[in-house]
């Protein structure tokens, strides 16, 4: 049975991004994607009255966190952060710890977008990290302790944003098992019988088409963000190619194809105008001696961009330059240039790539692309006067650079704000594209095939701004008094672990000792407690119920509790013989002259090592502190000035933050820049969707990430098609959909004996095989001496009459595949109506029908020509010989 719940993304959602579903394949949960959020949306479309839970992406975090223990596979099919962001985070601190897989870009493109996207959120916010440790659940608790224990905390960042640490993000990604397009991988443990398969769907650098294929619930392609075109930089997707007969054969007719449809209602203009509307405009700007302002991600998208104006650079030997302002652009470029068999398009390694110094590849190129980190080293470069483009993150201007930028360069005429994406809703991007949209004509919105022109902006616009200043004053002397006085207890805290350190290692005996001071304290205690209950009963001289306490002081000294009345406490050691009557206790075994005396001592355990299957365990700490000792005592003085002149140059050198707060603050902005949209977001458009989706054929459908009335006319088209399934599903966000039925499968142990005698076929990623028995426990003692009763009708001792088995061919006839098949034997072919394919050369001689009952059905004289058709007929299936 299938089971498959929305998380986020899902239809009819006012925010349709981030993407995450949660797909349940009998006992088995699987994660398909788990994108974030944009942390700060603007307060005019989001009011959040300091209340974490009235966030709009409070209820997706929620459920992912208390699934993320559950889930048993994560599969990741681009690497921007609407489909991996919030991966990291669920890992470190909400038990994502499932295996997870995505092809080698995708691992590269969500760490560098996620870093990117952390970074600048902790550089303008104050992060806290405060749920870091308790939120993880511990490896050794049960999945009911786990939900138990995370039900307690439902809202772990008291922020409300849900924001790994650095260190957490490349942990998390460093975990990823990487894949290639078309590599088929047996999943092992709980997803044994699974096989999942990438393949390649456009729209980003290594974005991904999941095949799922499952024994009990058939085969499932996930598809998600498609790009049927080709770009400068990427090949279109696979699922799709006109020039090679259509569908591709291993992604058609599967039993449940998940797709979405957010631009089933839009037709997206030719490529060829797109670009020379967004070549116009900056060309115009820049001789105009005015500067171009692009939000974009550090994602896989922003290479598209790149590479459109590196070529156009070179053609028209511009000498502008290209500002790039990201913290790890450069880093992305590198990865790009190690990864060109991933890239397609037109774009070669000189487009993409950096060397090894960080520079770029080409000589002419190397005084037009610079990276920048900060607005401010831009502005200590170029001044605000001098023409140039300016890429800058993040796409939504909620935070960075790009919004820092944005408040001066909006208040300049003549400048251009020149957007390649709608944005998230509640955006300060989406926000701007919609005033864009809506000064445009009916006839050129941006869903109607058009591109529309740039508009003036006037009026104030007001923002909140976050940064972080460095302390000054009264603050900053606090700060560090507070810092002194951490630095002080921690001094201490180190030089008395020193100093115990030293006193265990004194004596290696004691160093054993050590591991076994808890039992053998507990031994002690019961010992001391068996004495004093002895005295209890034989010395008549102290009263019923007064018992000695034994109160553990820092020197572990005890102290005397059952003394006389009057005598102050007196502190006892037992390493020697007592005297005196606190120090006596009579004997268990009385004798006839009265009970006898005994001195008290200190009482004796036996020292017991601790061992494994090894042997006697030995503290590996300890040896490498001693091994440290020995190599400085055999270093020379002159070895030892070097590593400590060394030190001081490292420490000197290193880059220190000064002590900083953050602020936040109001800001009005006059607009007089221009603004322009076009779309460069790389994504199928309606037509392409209503055309691809029937000749994929699937046998049931879920639509995901749509409005609804996107979804409505896809289900409306498909609707349209006879052939087309009516089994179509658009859940809404948390309903879950179930396909089909809970079954059980078994698995059987062949012996080689009858293994050899199969004769096996290959079928796809399998090969099958035709066997008969009978499958039983072995016989019991009574059984075999049972009465075996003949049925009236049957002779005794003849046989059963049994039908024969038949012989069985798996797999789908595809005439056209047939057809290109007999072409490449020189035999001809060709299609007439509907599942007809006459083969031979002149006459109608031989007929091969395809029914809608899915039989195949071969028609004709005896000749050569049959039999040619038929063995290729049977080539195409795989043949179970009974």
């Amino acid at each position: 049975m299938i089971t498959f719940t929305p998380l986020s993304g899902a239809v009819g959602e006012s925010q349709t991004c981030p993407l995450a579903y949660l797909l349940q394949l009998d006992d088995v949960r699987v994660l398909l994607d788990c994108g974030s959020p944009d942390w700060s949306p603007e307060e005019r479309a989001f009011k959040p009255d300091n209340d974490p839970a009235s966030t709009p992406w409070a209820a997706y975090c929620d459920a992912l966190r208390q699934c993320a223990p559950t889930v048993d596979l994560v599969l990741l099919s681009h690497g921007d952060l609407a489909h991996s962001g919030l991966y990291a985070y669920a890992y470190a601190r909400w038990g994502l710890k499932a295996p997870a897989y995505s092809t080698i870009p995708v691992q590269a493109m969500a760490r560098i977008a996620t870093l990117e996207d952390v970074e600048g959120l902790r550089d303008e916010q104050d992060i806290d990290d405060s749920d870091q440790h308790h939120a993880e659940p511990s490896e050794h608790l049960n999945l009911a302790e786990t939900q138990s224990a995370l039900d307690k905390d439902p809202t772990p960042s008291s922020s409300g944003k849900f924001v790994a640490a650095v260190q957490e993000v490349h942990e998390a990604y460093d975990s990823v098992n990487t894949l290639r397009y078309s590599q088929p991988t047996h999943l092992q443990g709980k997803c044994q019988g699974i096989t999942i398969i990438p393949f390649s769907a456009g729209h980003s650098l290594g974005g991904t088409i999941w095949k799922i294929r499952s024994p009990s619930v058939g085969t499932i392609v996930y598809a998600v963000n498609m790009n049927h075109m080709k770009e400068r930089h990427l090949d279109g997707t696979v699922l799709f190619r006109p020039t090679a007969g259509g569908i591709f054969e291993p992604l058609a007719r599967p039993d449940l194809f998940i797709t979405d449809a957010d631009r089933a209602n839009v037709t997206t203009p030719r490529r060829k105008d797109r670009d020379a509307a967004l070549i116009d405009t900056i060309s115009a700007t820049l001789s105009s001696r005015s500067s171009l302002l692009l939000p974009c991600d550090a994602g896989p998208r922003l290479l598209e961009l790149l590479v459109l104006l590196d070529q156009h650079w070179r053609y028209a030997d511009f000498r502008y330059p290209i500002c790039l302002l990201s913290r790890n652009g450069r880093e992305m470029l590198t990865f790009v240039r190690s990864m060109m068999e991933w890239v397609g398009g037109t774009v070669s390694k000189e487009d993409v790539g950096v060397d090894s110094s960080g520079k770029t590849g080409a000589k002419r190129r190397r005084g037009h692309l610079e990276f920048f980190l900060n607005p401010q080293s831009l502005m200590h470069t170029y001044s605000s006067k001098e023409p140039k483009i300016i890429l800058a993150v993040p796409a939504s201007l909620s935070h960075g650079p790009c919004r820092s930028l944005f408040t001066d360069f909006a208040a300049v005429p003549d400048n251009v704000v020149l957007l390649t994406g709608r944005g998230e809703e509640g955006t300060l991007a989406r926000l701007l594209f919609d005033r864009w949209n809506n000064s445009q004509r009916d006839t050129d919105k941006w869903d109607k095939g058009k591109i529309g022109s740039n508009v003036m902006m006037d009026g104030v616009l007001q923002l909140k701004m976050n940064s972080k200043i460095p302390l000054q004053g009264a603050e900053l002397e606090a700060y560090l008094a507070k810092e002194r006085a951490a630095k002080e207890k921690e001094a201490a805290h180190q030089a008395a672990i020193v100093r115990n350190q030293r006193v265990l290692e004194a004596d290696e005996d004691e160093s054993d000792e050590e591991s076994d001071s808890d039992s053998e304290e507990e031994e002690v205690e019961r010992a001391l407690d068996d004495d004093d209950d002895e005295m209890d009963d034989s010395d008549h001289s102290v009263r019923p119920g007064r018992r000695r306490k034994h109160d553990k002081t820092e020197d572990n000294a005890d102290w005397g509790g059952d003394m006389d009345d009057g005598l102050t406490k007196t502190l006892l050691s037992f390493d020697i013989y007592l005297k005196g009557n606190v120090s006596k206790s009579m004997s268990f075994f009385k004798s006839a002259d009265g009970p006898t005396h005994r001195f008290r001592m200190f009482p004796y355990v036996e020292k017991k090592r601790r061992v494994d299957e090894y042997g006697e365990t030995i503290d590996v700490g300890m040896w490498l502190r001693k091994g440290k000792v020995f190599e400085d005592d055999a270093e020379t003085e002159e070895v030892k000035e070097a590593k400590r002149k060394q030190a001081e140059e490292e420490d000197k050198n290193a880059v220190r933050e000064p002590p900083s707060k953050f602020v936040s603050s109001e800001i009005e902005i006059q607009l007089a820049c221009r603004l322009l949209f076009v779309d460069m977001e790389g994504l199928s458009d309606g037509r392409a969707i209503k055309a691809i989706v029937p000749q994929v054929n699937p046998r049931k459908m879920i639509i995901v990430h749509a409005p609804t009335a996107a979804a409505r006319t896809l289900i409306e088209s498909c609707g349209q098609i006879r052939s087309m399934t009516r089994d179509i599903y658009a859940p809404s966000m948390g309903e879950s959909i179930q396909i089909g039925q809970h079954t059980n499968t078994f698995s059987i142990s062949i012996s080689d004996e009858l293994l050899s005698t199969l004769k096996m076929s290959r079928f796809e990623d399998n090969e099958v095989g035709y066997v008969t028995g009978r499958a039983g426990s072995s016989v019991s003692a009574e059984a075999a001496n049972a009465r075996v009763i003949v049925p009236s009708d049957r002779i005794f001792g003849a046989r059963v009459t049994q039908p024969l088995p038949r012989s069985t061919m798996i797999g789908e006839l595809k005439l056209t595949a047939l057809k290109a098949r007999l072409a490449s034997i020189g035999v001809p072919a060709e299609l007439i109506g509907e599942g007809v394919l006459v083969c031979g050369a002149g006459a109608r001689r031989d007929q091969t029908s395809n029914n809608i009952d899915e039989t195949v059905e071969l028609e004709g004289n005896v000749s050569d020509v049959y039999y040619i058709v038929r063995r290729e007929i049977y080539g195409l299936h795989a043949l179970i010989a009974a």
